[in-house]
């Protein structure tokens, strides 16, 4: 028998308030804060508000570093605030959010996220990235999905809205990769798709059209600190809409969740440089490299476009890195899950990377 959860939503400046119903079905009466720095002081005061009106106790709140590794889960693991606590509210973006769901796995107890950025869809997924102490990538864990996720989108328009714009990237890669990872699943012999890889298949395709469509006037409110429908629809395409997709393409039969784009990011981990490149503007790219690699011109060119238009990478010096790292990116690449379920050819691949640079030079 298979059982697989979804998280519920509740969307709008006024979400917090319903956090008591919420938790009401499932007799909640203590909770754990964890999450990063800034998530917290954007939203503790009125999470705490809401809670001690409705007699909810908050054992403590924590911090849970700057990258969801390892030794960041098995501390908070091991503090007996968190111990006692029978629910684990989750602040913050990808990492935060990931370090919560494996904390909560952990210790068997169930999630709740508050997604104070939508950089990309961990605050719904029952998948998460843990890093080695270095910030290469360690592992995928596979932790419970969450039970609700509270998409505050006024909290949402005045983060900083280059997570707002990764979030673009990342979300960009869901509709390509779960269809060509299908593809190349049925090219493998597959012959029938299970109800829940269809069912994912069809929301991952399902999320394509809002990015393009909303994703330049999302990012200019987030810039401008303003609330909008813009901003709602890619926060809810990026944490529901992908969000639901990876749950249900990812199970323990069949991964259908991610290929090229991931491995080319997860490749890039391993490359030592200086600045910042958040996960979902190098998946960006790594769209790009999936379009490349099985030679889609015109999706390629009309990705290429939008990311120009919205300042995320279309060459390699964008992200760091130079025509001489592709060698390592390709290793490192060939070692990780989205290789091992869609295999793909390294010398093709290397060269896709390198074509994509090539062109957005051409662009520049």
């Amino acid at each position: 028998m298979t059982t697989t959860v979804m998280a519920n939503y509740s969307v709008g400046e006024d979400c917090y308030q319903e956090i008591p119903q919420v938790l009401k079905p499932y007799s909640i009466k203590s909770v754990v804060l964890i999450g990063g720095k800034r998530a917290l002081g954007a939203t503790e005061d009125e999470v705490r508000a809401v809670l001690d009106k409705a007699g909810i106790e908050v054992t403590g709140s924590f911090v849970y570093g700057v990258d969801s590794t390892q030794t960041n889960i098995d501390k908070l693991v091991a503090n007996p605030a968190v111990q006692k606590a029978q629910a684990i509210f989750g602040f913050g973006g990808g990492r935060a959010l990931d370090t919560t769901k494996m904390v909560a796995k952990a210790l068997d107890k169930p999630t709740f996220t508050f997604p104070t950025i939508c950089s990309n869809c961990s605050a719904g997924t029952a998948i998460a990235v843990v890093y080695k102490d270095d910030h290469s990538v360690l592992r995928y864990g596979y932790p419970d999905s969450p039970l609700h996720i509270f998409i505050n989108t006024r909290v949402i328009s005045q983060a900083p809205s280059k997570y707002f714009w990764a979030g673009i990237g990342d979300g960009i890669s869901k509709a390509p990769e779960v269809e060509h990872a299908v593809a190349e699943a049925k090219k493998r012999g597959l012959t029938d798709l299970p109800h829940t890889a269809s069912l994912g298949y069809a929301v991952a395709l399902s999320s394509k059209d809002a990015f393009y469509h909303y994703g330049r006037q999302g990012l200019e409110d987030v810039k401008n600190q303003k609330n909008s429908k813009a901003v709602e629809e890619i926060a809810l395409d990026i944490v529901v809409s992908t969000g639901y997709a990876s749950n249900l393409v990812n199970q323990p039969d069949f991964y259908y969740n991610s290929c090229h784009a991931h491995a080319f990011y997860n490749g890039t981990t391993a490359v030592p440089r200086q600045g910042e490149y958040l996960h979902g503007v190098v998946v960006s790219y790594g769209v790009l490299v999936l379009h490349a690699y099985f030679d889609e011109q015109e999706e390629l060119e009309r990705v290429a476009k939008f990311n120009k238009s919205l300042g995320l990478p279309t060459t390699l010096k964008e992200l760091g890195l130079s025509q001489a790292d592709v060698p390592k990116i390709v290793e490192v690449a060939l070692t990780t899950n989205e290789y091992k379920n869609t295999p793909f050819d390294a010398e093709k691949f290397a060269q896709a990377i390198l074509s994509v640079d090539q062109l957005g030079q051409k662009l520049a």
